[in-house]
């Protein structure tokens, strides 16, 4: 089964999330999860999908648990996910 949506990893994303997944092994299926919804559907309540605003205005923002998030741009009309950074509330707005 195809997702409706495709995930689109840059290579600064792929390292970023590297990092994170090392400094949280624990995460490791959290995240997985979260990315498999994301791709089938990313306005699932559990995502708690939001759009930021300020300086971060035009990306968006899911919860992987209630302390770490991942942020990204939703590009609807390619139906393309791009993951930009993950981590907690601080490190990631």
């Amino acid at each position: 089964m195809n997702a409706p949506y495709k995930l689109v990893f840059t290579e600064r994303y792929t390292r970023v999330a590297a990092k994170f997944l090392k400094r949280h092994p624990d995460m490791v299926r959290a995240y997985e999860k979260t990315l498999e919804l994301l791709a089938l559907n990313p306005n699932h309540p559990s995502l708690r999908l939001h759009a930021l605003s300020g300086r971060l205005a035009g990306v968006h923002s899911v919860s992987i648990n209630l302390s770490y998030r991942i942020t990204l741009h939703i590009q609807i009309t390619a139906r393309e996910i791009v993951p930009i950074n993950v981590g907690d509330h601080d490190e990631v707005y």
